[in-house]
């Protein structure tokens, strides 16, 4: 059956419902929500007063933080309703996702009363959190069985990654794969498939993971403060780590996925731990259930020194300042960058940190191989659900190998715990690891089977990591590394930390173009890492500056200068694919690839301001570039395009997503732009690939961009002056701007002319260095690499 997507329904305007309209509203579909009739409704009142709680819903998502939508605009495309006035409007969606309570008789009800609306053929999911898939659909139509599943989504459905799929034993292959493709294609979502068992998977390893760490807390007498320092990135866990991950998700709701657990199912051998302890049953009586509460495990206080987070006394169920957490081996182990080796040493410690990790991990460890085949007999899915749905930096069975699986099982030996069935089974039949490499390929340990077998390569989706082993590198270097993707296509991936643009990624770069002129069809510049790049080395740049090394620094910014100008103006198609924090000079590269092929989840800005510099890698020039273009062919003054430029310059404004980076101009109308990060370098390569289809030719440098001279700079610095007046600008932002100014000006001209782009790099580079010689740009610097936080000075 051919299927469309085109429009989609959310049943439920909570938390998750409204969310999850958001998201397909980001992804340009029309949506239309739908909650129940306020009780407190006059009969004679109107549509809009009893569909109250959608378009109530709707406004508060605007005030949302983190925001729900990538543009404030997007919410256009959600129709707010009510289950008795609109449920024709259901005619119409060719997906309907259930998002209401977690009450198995209220989504039945509802269930019935929509079936009669529902057009033959639609996919119609649940978001239950744990609730049998199977059992909701009881007593519906075939049609209905054959095209219903469970789509699990995690909150906030905009940035958490996971989606389980559950699908039913009446549930059409087809429906699956098109439910598949929607939530990974259309909302660029991870898909785990998990058995129909309560909740899943991702919950259920998740839940027993965090009563187990209270139960391990109160026995050893640890503060909540204290478990959060041992349970966040020192073990390759969320900033959240523990209790901050409960007071976002809301403790009633994962007392309720506890509960769900302990009342379904009864063979459980770790049933008993699903019961709250008494402090836990006090909060939620006394809903202190988190955030959306104003307190829970953290209250926010207002004390004589400002406002400050007190953390929950569990035993007089009090609020108290955050005690001093001093464990020397978190210190020590600060220092170890992998975080397989970093956990192996916490959790072989012989203090406190060793005892609380090996007792709340081991029996996790435990657990989860006890899950197979309950849950998934797939151990890959359970590892992908814990990663993206959890944000751990290894999956359950990743920690067995990391750990060693025969060390672990001698030590749960001699603990007295018994051994799960898949690990014995794993050993005897002499493997030493879940997941091995063969030939260049990752292979994982089939239960089902006793022999490892190749992890399925994800199709449309190319990781570097197995590009690299099977084909290795062209050249690499401590910054950068050339590699061959295939159909004549290279990738220049970036490696250093926050991938910070310094001489050795220069030098990479430097060596693509002039590689793939000779030998490729065209490049990718992208890269896998947690973000795309934060910019350039700022301690270099001071460092320099300090010691009056001014000729170097001049050979420095115009060496980068040349080499970003050399992925515009290569003779072969360049595509440049930014992700997360795309700053400074990581902005600067995108600005000038041929194409961008942008993640949606992209934050790109020229933040330079906030060091007291101005974007000196050819990034003030292409705003100017591109203000005129923009001009160009209209009626438009160009003095409004460049104002625009000055602003977004000044106030180092950073797009929150890829589409505010096309508003702000960061990204142009051709751009493309891709829902699933993990798709990002196949559909950069792809857009290579078209571009050098469609003939593509090299082109030369502008030497016809309008400047508007000392009547534009006059503007410009009026402008200035008047934030000086009213206390929103320095007098250092005023030099700074000054300086913006004159580049996107054209610098000293009397008249509006036209000039070249490398006329405009001469500009960046002699404002940016002048700058760096000023005390109070370099204040700003050392105060931004010390604190991470810009200096008003």
């Amino acid at each position: 059956m051919a299927r469309n997507m085109e429009k989609a329904a959310v049943l439920g305007a909570g938390v998750m419902g409204a969310q999850i309209a958001a998201h397909l509203a980001n992804a340009g579909i029309p949506v239309v929500l739908l909650d129940i009739v306020p009780p407190d409704t006059p009969a004679e009142a109107d549509a809009t007063a009893r569909s109250r709680f959608a378009r109530s819903a709707l406004e508060k998502m605007h005030k949302m933080k983190p925001a729900p939508f990538f543009l404030a605009s997007h919410a256009a495309r959600i129709r707010a309703g009510n289950f008795e006035d609109h449920l024709e409007w259901l005619r119409d969606a060719d997906w309907i996702i259930e998002a209401v309570t977690e009450n198995l008789a209220i989504k039945r009800a509802l269930y019935e009363k929509i079936e009669p609306f529902r057009k033959p053929g639609s996919l119609i999911t649940s978001n239950t959190s744990g609730i049998p898939i199977a059992s909701l659909a009881e007593g519906r139509s075939e049609d209905f069985r054959r095209n219903f599943l469970g789509t699990h989504f995690f909150n906030p459905p905009r940035y958490m990654y996971l989606v389980e799929l559950i699908r039913t034993p009446d549930t059409d292959p087809e429906a699956s794969c098109f439910a598949s493709r929607l939530c990974d294609e259309l909302l660029g979502k991870g898909i785990v498939y998990a058995n129909d068992r309560p909740n899943f998977i991702a919950n259920r390893i998740g839940i027993y993971g965090f009563m187990r760490t209270i139960q391990v807390m109160t026995e050893m007498g640890l503060s909540i403060t204290e478990v959060d320092k041992m349970t966040g990135p020192a073990i390759g866990r969320p900033n959240s780590a523990t209790f901050r991950t409960g007071d976002l998700s809301g403790l009633d709701t994962t007392v309720a996925v506890a509960q769900t657990v302990y009342e379904t199912i009864p063979e459980d051998e770790c049933r008993a731990l699903f019961v709250p302890p008494d402090f836990i049953r006090q909060m939620v009586e006394r809903r202190w259930v988190g955030d959306k509460a104003g307190q829970g495990f953290y209250k926010r206080v207002q004390t004589e020194a400002g406002r400050q987070i007190y953390e929950l006394d569990y035993r007089t169920m009090e609020y108290r300042p955050q005690p001093k957490v001093n464990f020397p081996s978190l210190e020590e182990a600060k220092r170890i960058s992998d975080p397989r080796e970093r956990l192996r040493f916490l959790i072989n410690g012989k203090d406190a940190v060793g005892q609380f990790l090996w007792s709340v991990i081991g029996d996790a460890l435990v657990y989860t191989a006890n899950r197979i085949p309950e849950i998934t007999d797939d151990l890959v899915q359970v590892d992908r659900a814990m990663k993206w749905g959890y944000n751990w930096e290894l999956g359950p069975f990743e920690t067995w190998d990391a750990l060693g699986v025969a060390e672990t099982v001698k030590r749960l030996e001699a603990d007295g715990k018994p051994i799960p069935s898949l690990v014995t089974d794993l050993l005897s039949a002499g493997r030493t690891s879940f997941y091995d490499t063969r030939e260049t390929q990752t292979v994982v340990f089939v239960p089902a089977k006793k022999t490892h077998e190749p992890v399925g390569d994800r199709v449309g989706v190319i990781l570097l990591k197995s590009v690299k082993e099977r084909t290795g590198v062209i050249r690499k270097n401590a910054g950068a590394s050339l590699i061959d993707l295939g159909d004549g296509v290279a990738c220049l991936e970036f490696h250093t930390k926050m991938n910070a643009l310094g001489g050795d990624t220069i030098q990479m770069i430097q060596f693509a173009v002039k590689e793939v002129a000779q030998n490729f069809v065209g490049l990718v510049v992208g890269n896998q890492g947690e973000n795309f790049s934060a910019g350039a080395n700022l301690m270099m740049m001071l460092m320099g500056a300090q010691e009056g090394e001014w000729d170097e620094l001049n050979h420095a910014i115009r060496t980068f200068q040349n080499t970003v100008m050399s992925l515009r103006y290569s003779p072969r198609p360049t595509v440049v694919a930014p992700f997360g924090l795309t700053l400074g000079g990581g902005c600067e590269m995108t600005l000038h690839g041929d194409r961008v092929r942008a993640a949606a989840e992209s934050y790109i800005g020229l933040v330079e301001v906030g060091v007291g510099l101005l974007p000196a890698g050819g990034g003030t020039k292409e705003m100017l570039v591109r203000c005129a273009d923009r001009a160009r062919g209209t009626e438009a003054d160009l003095m409004v395009f460049v104002k625009e430029a000055f602003q977004n310059i000044m106030l180092a404004k950073t797009a929150t997503s890829a589409e505010e980076a096309r508003e702000l101009g960061y990204l142009r109308p051709t751009d493309g732009i891709t829902m699933n990060r993990d798709r990002l370098i196949a559909d950069a390569k792809q857009t290579v690939l078209a571009l050098a289809l469609e003939g593509y030719r090299q082109p030369a440098m502008r030497t016809d961009i309008p400047a508007l001279g000392e009547s534009g700079l006059a503007v410009l610095k009026l402008g200035l002056h008047q934030m000086l007046r009213a206390g929103y600008a320095t007098e250092h932002d005023v030099v700074i701007g000054t300086k913006v100014a004159k580049v996107l000006t054209g610098g000293d001209l009397n008249h509006p002319s036209t000039v070249s782009e490398q006329d405009l790099l001469d500009l960046e580079r002699e404002g940016f260095l002048s700058l760096l010689g000023e005390r109070k740009t370099q204040e700003r610097i050392q105060h931004t690499l010390k604190t991470g936080k810009p200096l008003r000075n």
